[in-house]
């Protein structure tokens, strides 16, 4: 079957979605699928290789610009260019289905689905309130009513789509690619260490774990109840809007380091060699890839406990309000002390157990879900 996979997000920048798109890309091509996939790239080479797996064609739209998005800022498309070209390359391209994954993002995802006649599939990734949604009202629900099928990727999307445009939806969530995290080498560490992934914006919580850290290393007995010591290193990946003043208020050191954007293998190694993986994030999640991620490498999980990361961890991580510091040091206390003992959460058979549940979420069988709504929306067709 020939499948085309549209992305309205720069493949040039780091996201969720991106990951998403790709990753799902190389699983179906994997199984014999033809797969081209569409998206905004801002540079000329940065994207090769980019999709793992089996052979996949890239379509390049163009350049992306920042919007503003539920604390964020995405990089889409929004010049007639990088639509045309897309209505275009779908028009012509002899593709079976068109999966358009956020399909309402003003640009390409929005041209294509209001001007390509395939069978359409659409996954919404959003959680948390959309003014769009609001503005556009009816415009959007007649929009979305040109989709075969509509996917979500947990309950949380599954109930920001469905106040917004009605309609009935499927909850098929993220996937992970089991292998590479479980199958990752260890980064080197001299002791205890917490890593972050993420975006450097407010929402994603890096202020609050930093403020963390300091309230471990103070040993401050009311508010985290140990004695002072050098706390643990954190490895502090990605970048964004927020990391010149964090570096300001907590330059690099021995127990900080501040790694800027990471490969994807370098990203596994680091995941595998922590031995906490921190999600301080204060909302706005609709799903928690990097903490399957970091089950997968047997790695233990403190996070905030909002719904888009409590329905995902299950009982395999520590979960804290958002925004607490202090509840947020204790965890971190008491989750480093066990990884250094090995017990509690950090023990063999707990960090197995958490292996077996990310195991749920393997992008294999999350193509496998898409493969069959794709067999059902066009019937008939033979895979290429």
């Amino acid at each position: 079957m020939r499948i085309a996979l549209l992305c309205p997000y720069s493949l040039s920048r780091p996201g969720g979605v991106q990951g998403q798109v790709t990753g799902l890309a190389g699983a179906l091509a994997g199984v014999g699928h033809s797969v081209t996939v569409l998206a905004p790239c801002d540079d000329a080479g940065d994207v090769d290789g980019i999709v793992p797996g089996g052979p996949v064609h890239l379509v390049r739209l163009g350049g992306s610009v920042g919007l503003p998005a539920n604390g964020s800022v995405a990089p889409v498309s929004l010049g007639p260019v990088a639509s045309t070209r897309a209505v275009r390359a779908v028009r012509h391209g002899g593709f079976d289905v068109l999966h358009l994954h956020e399909p309402l993002v003003p640009g390409p995802a929005l041209a294509c689905l209001l001007a390509c006649d395939l069978p359409k599939v659409g996954t919404f990734h959003r959680a948390g309130s959309s003014v769009a949604y609001r503005i556009f009202g009816l415009l959007a629900r007649r929009a979305a009513g040109r989709l075969a099928v509509r996917c979500a990727v947990s309950e949380q999307a599954l109930s920001t789509a469905q106040q917004a445009l009605e309609g009935t939806y499927q909850v098929i969530g993220n996937g992970i690619d089991l292998e590479r995290f479980a199958a990752a080498d260890p980064w080197p560490t001299a002791g205890p260490t917490v890593l972050f992934v993420g975006r450097h914006e407010q929402r994603k919580g890096l202020a609050v774990l930093l403020d963390a850290v300091e309230l471990l290393r103070a040993g401050t007995a009311t508010t985290v109840g140990a004695a002072p010591d050098a706390g643990p290193t954190v490895w502090v990946a990605g970048s964004g809007p927020a990391t010149s003043g964090l570096q300001r208020r907590h330059p690099p050191g021995d127990r900080l380091e501040w790694l800027g954007r990471v490969s994807d293998d370098e990203l596994a190694s680091r995941l595998a060699g922590a031995h906490v993986l921190c999600a301080p994030s204060l909302g706005g999640e609709s799903f928690g890839v990097v903490l399957l991620e970091a089950m997968a490498a047997r790695t233990a999980v403190v996070a905030s406990d909002i719904p888009g990361y409590a329905a995902v961890v299950g009982d395999h991580a520590v979960l804290v309000p958002p925004g607490d510091a202090a509840a947020l040091a204790r965890a971190l206390r008491d989750v480093t002390l066990d990884a250094v003992a090995g017990t509690g959460s950090c023990s063999p058979p707990a960090l197995d157990a958490a292996a077996d549940h990310a195991a749920r979420w393997s992008m294999s069988r999350v193509a496998a879900r898409y493969s069959e709504i794709y067999e059902r929306v066009a019937p008939g067709r033979t895979r290429t």
